[in-house]
């Protein structure tokens, strides 16, 4: 399969390894010095795009693939995608995308709904929420934290909306807070050092607490999927997501 590369930081260079080993070409490598190359002969002749880039330039790089003819994965988060359907469907484009791309993430996602459709019958629990990413990341709560809330609060309840906790900067200060309404979860961030990832959950009563977490090793895990994503997303039409492309 021939792809191409839309951003060529540490992840675009981590998915072009982990492609070649799974015997794909790389046609075309785009970043923010060659945006020209979006109407290339090389870009065009892709058989899928996989970007990850910043949330400020994903779209233009998604319409950029929708013009090109080229079917897109993307693993940009910090926009909405969802914006796109009605385009998408009118016009027959290709777009997956995806909060993470991590197997194991959304092994995890799927062990957070069933829990949470558990702790729905124990309102004597309070559930938050908390991630950990590396300094470079400009969006907070992470994609996948707000997934993973989501699916919380599609299931329990007593919750309505989660909100944003507290924000732990790169520097050690701390803004915002945990503070909020009954039915309100909140989620907090940290920023610190170059850790891939790292998402918790925490259901505590008065007299226990119970806690699951994604540790993430390294972003070998988010590049292998975005490939597999991109094996799956060649030849289809539409929205595309995890959802479909995994059946738990």
């Amino acid at each position: 399969m021939k792809i191409a590369l839309i951003g060529y930081g540490k992840m675009g260079k981590t998915i072009e390894q982990i492609a070649k080993s799974r015997g794909h070409e790389i046609v075309s490598i785009i970043d923010i010095d060659n945006l020209e190359d979006f109407d290339s002969a090389a870009f065009k002749s892709a058989d899928v795009a996989i970007e990850f880039t910043r949330p400020e330039v994903a779209l233009s790089n998604v319409k950029n693939c929708f013009k090109a003819g080229v079917p897109v994965v993307s693993g940009t988060t910090g926009w909405n995608p969802a914006d796109l359907k009605c385009e998408i469907e009118k016009n027959g484009y290709t777009l997956f995308w995806s909060s993470n791309y991590s197997i194991g993430v959304n092994i995890f996602n799927a062990v957070n709904k069933y829990l949470a459709k558990i702790m729905n019958g124990f309102d004597n629990y309070e559930v938050s929420m908390s991630e950990v990413h590396h300094i470079h990341k400009l969006d907070w709560p992470s994609g996948t934290a707000i997934t993973l809330a989501e699916g919380i609060v599609d299931n329990i309840d007593r919750k309505s909306k989660w909100v944003k906790g507290t924000l732990t900067n790169p520097d050690g200060s701390v803004t915002g807070s945990t503070a909020c309404a009954k039915d309100e979860m909140p989620v907090s961030s940290i920023r610190e050092g170059e850790v891939p990832g790292i998402h918790t959950i925490r259901y505590e009563s008065d007299v226990d607490v119970i806690t699951i977490d994604h540790n993430a090793k390294s972003r070998a895990g988010f590049a292998l999927g975005a490939v597999v994503a991109a094996e799956f997303t060649a030849g289809k039409k539409g929205l595309l997501g995890m959802d479909d492309m995994l059946k738990f």
